[in-house]
């Protein structure tokens, strides 16, 4: 009985806090979020790069198709985040056929996307799917992500259907390979 009173009122919570740009649905294999196209896109010749409010990337948190999802949070700008980023593509080149998918997630500032974004993604030739998330209120959506994300950078969340795990720290590829077996072996 605890468990339908429990059902129910995570059903009421997520009811009250949808809108009509956010408005979230419950699937059958649990909660997920409408897809929302991006506000804009990024070009530089046959490089594209897709920019999203909170609203629309909140989808890339909460996919329920089977694969396992490792979003990192990065910056140009970020030392740390920059001398990881190798890493993640050896996960993603490593794992892609054990349904492992890498989002790197840009924190980049608006207005450096063409001048900064676009080049690096180009000279560093990232192969991951690169998405930049370009919404001013932090304070509202650092919180969505992980509850107990401070905002600090670089943060990776792992997640499948039945598992997350959040880090707010750089990883080695170690760390990565360990945390994401540990995530599958748990499905």
């Amino acid at each position: 009985m605890k468990l339908h009173i429990t059902c129910a009122f995570f059903v009421i919570l997520i009811s009250c806090k949808t809108d009509g740009s956010k408005k979230a649905e419950i699937a059958e294999a649990g909660e997920t979020v409408r897809k929302l196209p991006p506000k804009e896109a990024v070009t530089d010749g046959d490089l594209e790069i897709d920019v999203y409010d909170f609203a629309g990337f909140e989808q890339f948190l909460h996919r329920q198709d089977g694969k396992t999802y490792v979003v990192n949070f990065w910056a140009t700008w970020c030392k740390p985040c920059v001398a990881e980023l190798p890493y993640f593509e050896r996960l993603g080149r490593e794992y892609a056929d054990k349904g492992v998918e890498v989002v790197l997630v840009s924190l980049d500032l608006h207005g450096t996307f063409e001048k900064k974004l676009l080049p690096f993604v180009r000279e560093k030739k990232l192969e991951s799917q690169v998405i930049v998330l370009d919404d001013p209120k932090q304070n509202d959506w650092i919180p969505q992500v992980n509850e107990a994300w401070s905002g600090a950078i670089p943060a990776t969340l792992m997640y499948n259907k039945t598992n997350r795990m959040f880090y707010e720290s750089s990883l080695t590829y170690e760390d990565l390979e360990n945390n994401l077996k540990a995530l599958i072996d748990t499905k």
